[in-house]
């Protein structure tokens, strides 16, 4: 099932989910249904039983009449990860850093800014006087039930969904915070951009494969933990012209192995926590120096596309 949150043609943010170019409104589909989407994911299980016994829904809108917002627009935290060791390499060479031996021991993640969430089609203000915006390419999961200590491979039914992740970055701010070892702050914290729609779990089972040695090739190591992984076309494009092709399946790190590390130390992770994978490699335009596409301007549209979910496309202004 594909879940949205949207604005209905009386300007109310509703939720409900795509049925191909329509939309059920699931609260007119019934009553018992919330119109939010936090809600659905903290009582998931109940509502995906009132919607199985409601049998076939006849779509309220057409996807033209209403307008998508973040299909989760208000997270109860946000943790961005770096799980691909490309990335890591190319982004590390970029600023003239070394990858750190503990990358190889643990996922290591940060906080990002839980309350800059932004949706499809929307506009993305360029920060005052930075000079080298860019995007980051990223799958994202969002917690359905609370879990704390986990191990990874009791993880994954902890996962309620999967969605699109532009993790936007003022790399020019970003240099310069990155020169105190704290971490990036203020070169991430503007905008967080999701969507078009949350693909619950089960419907991305179709894309998981076995753990296949041959996706990791010199450069990168073949990780240490040899688990299955989703088999996911990843792919971005500015103004129509595609800068990034890569697959999820490339991930050092997965989202259960993310989710023991977030839950260590007796912290509980909660539903509606987001969690992002990190970028995929070359998926952000630092890591080949800007040489692909020049730094973001006012006017350029960017679509990230990963297979089974959709096309997140926002604009910078």
């Amino acid at each position: 099932m594909k879940l949205v949150t949207f604005k209905n043609p009386q300007g109310d943010s509703r939720t409900g989910w795509l049925a191909g170019d329509e939309i059920v409104d699931m609260n007119l589909a019934s009553e018992k249904l919330p119109t939010d989407m936090l809600t659905f994911i903290d009582n998931h299980e109940e509502y995906f039983l009132i919607i199985k016994a409601l049998g076939d829904v006849q779509p309220h809108y057409q996807l033209s009449e209403i307008q998508l917002l973040a299909p989760l627009p208000n997270p109860r935290s946000f943790r961005d990860y770096i799980g691909f060791e490309m990335h890591m390499q190319n982004a590390s060479r970029s600023f003239g850093h070394k990858i750190g031996p503990a990358w190889y021991d643990m996922p290591i993640f940060y906080f990002t800014n839980h309350q800059a969430i932004y949706g499809p089609d929307d506009e993305i203000k360029r920060p005052t006087k930075e000079t080298k915006m860019d995007i980051e390419l990223e799958l994202a999961c969002i917690i359905g039930k609370k879990g704390k200590d986990l191990k990874a491979q009791d993880a994954r039914p902890y996962i309620f969904g999967y969605t699109i992740f532009n993790d936007w970055t003022a790399r020019a701010i970003q240099k310069v915070e990155m020169e105190i070892p704290l971490g990036p702050h203020k070169g991430k914290d503007f905008a967080n951009a999701i969507g078009p729609c949350i693909v619950t779990a089960d419907e991305m089972e179709q894309y998981r494969v076995p753990f296949d040695e041959s996706v990791f090739n010199d450069p990168i190591r073949v990780p240490t933990v040899q688990i299955d992984r989703f088999n996911l076309k990843m792919t971005s494009r500015i103004n129509g012209v595609t800068v990034c092709e890569g697959n999820y399946q490339t991930v050092y790190y997965t989202f259960e192995q993310m989710m023991e590390r977030a839950s260590e130390n007796n912290v509980t992770l909660m539903p509606g926590d987001i969690l992002g994978s990190g970028t995929v490699g070359w998926g952000s335009l630092i890591e080949n120096n800007f040489t692909v596409h020049r730094p973001l301007e006012p006017g350029d549209v960017v679509e990230l596309e990963i297979e089974g979910i959709g096309i997140l496309r926002n604009t910078v202004i």
